[in-house]
């Protein structure tokens, strides 16, 4: 019976290990030998991240909070190893599972694997050839010294085999975000988010979503960034949840406008289903882009380089750069009803986890 420790540090990690940890039940129910251990390792504190968010996606609590967030990147990565390696010695594993590319991923990865303990790293193969990224750092890391490596993609695939990964370890199984999305499309939650007390329209606002340092941590480009989404999205609303750091900054900038509506962060359900009905998103997140993707949702990803390329060549994303002066022409063109419709990516159909389990339990 192959005992498996699940890792998860931030939201995005739960939200591609519920369908997992779902696949695992069924298996057992169907008379499979396996056995997981849910470790948070509580590398972000979310206050949405709450009982009811586990319960949203159906996911048992965590069997353990590690509780090491906070810090610089470095202090961060040294107190998830401090805590991890005691809680794998006091619960060995045959294998680590890792999920995604955030600190928790590398950090767990390189515990497991100085205690003799086989890594499968799910999400594996995605690079942004931007090592500036501190995301790009942890999955070459990561992918260093895993030893099964489940992928999204055929591009993932060709990056591990440039990387001399052999490759009957690569295990092309699809996207467990995807899976988590489909599942619970019909569970989506209307925010009833009001603009002057009237109720949002189908197709008829944007959904915004800004966090990394080269977008929001330049005073006079993040203003020229704003005002470029303004000049460009007509007379429509757009929504923006905003994180408390970016909050404060935009603040500290006066940057308001009456069609720019923050709001709160959402939940899962209530922020998918913001999406879901929007006209476009615009973005400088990699995850979205793929649930977007799926949805048939115009994307524009405020990046100079993306880890999912997929994303724009087969899906509805486009990557416009962070030069503000790159926004119109995509805005021209999505508001004369030309965007590109996208199609459907390969394994993104809802089965990844189930592959997943699968094969874990034909490997171990």
């Amino acid at each position: 019976m192959p005992k498996i420790t699940i890792i998860a540090g931030a939201r995005p990690n739960f939200v591609k290990i519920a369908p997992i940890i779902k696949a695992i039940e069924k298996a057992k129910v169907a008379g499979g030998k396996i056995h997981f251990r849910l470790v948070h390792t509580g590398q972000h504190y979310d206050k949405k991240m709450s009982g009811s968010f586990f319960k949203q996606l159906g996911i048992p609590e965590p069997h353990v909070n590690l509780e090491a967030g906070g810090g610089s990147q470095a202090e961060q990565t040294a107190n998830i190893m401090v805590r991890f390696e005691k809680e794998l010695e006091e619960n060995p594993a045959d294998v680590v599972l890792v999920v995604g590319d955030v600190t928790s991923t590398m950090a767990c990865s390189i515990v497991a694997k100085k205690l003799n303990t086989q890594v499968v790293h799910v999400e594996a193969g995605i690079r942004s050839s931007d090592q500036r990224m501190p995301e790009e750092i942890n999955r070459i890391v990561t992918d260093s010294i895993t030893d099964h490596f489940f992928t999204t993609s055929e591009i993932a695939n060709v990056n591990l085999r440039k990387g001399g990964v052999e490759q009957e370890r690569i295990h092309f199984v699809g996207n467990t975000m995807i899976d988590t999305l489909l599942s619970n499309m019909e569970r989506f939650i209307d925010p009833e988010i009001k603009i002057r007390g009237e109720a949002l329209q189908e197709k008829q606002y944007f959904v915004l979503t800004l966090h990394r340092p080269a977008n929001v941590d330049e005073e006079e480009k993040l203003k020229d960034m704003m005002q470029a989404i303004i000049d460009g999205t007509g007379d429509l609303p757009v929504i923006f949840p905003v994180h408390p750091r970016t909050a404060k900054i935009l603040q500290n900038l006066g940057i308001e406008h009456h069609r720019l509506h923050y709001v709160e962060p959402l939940s899962y359900l209530e922020f998918n289903f913001l999406v879901k009905n929007a006209k476009a998103v615009i973005t400088d997140s990699g995850g979205i882009t793929e649930e977007t993707t799926v949805m048939g949702v115009p994307c524009m990803t405020l990046r100079d380089n993306t880890e999912r390329p997929e994303t724009i060549t087969m899906g509805t994303n486009e990557l416009v750069g962070t030069d503000p002066k790159n926004l119109k022409p995509y805005l021209d063109k999505l508001m004369s009803g030309e965007w590109k419709k996208g199609g459907e990516i390969p394994l993104w159909d809802g089965k990844t986890a189930e592959r997943i389990v699968e094969k874990l339990l034909a490997i171990y």
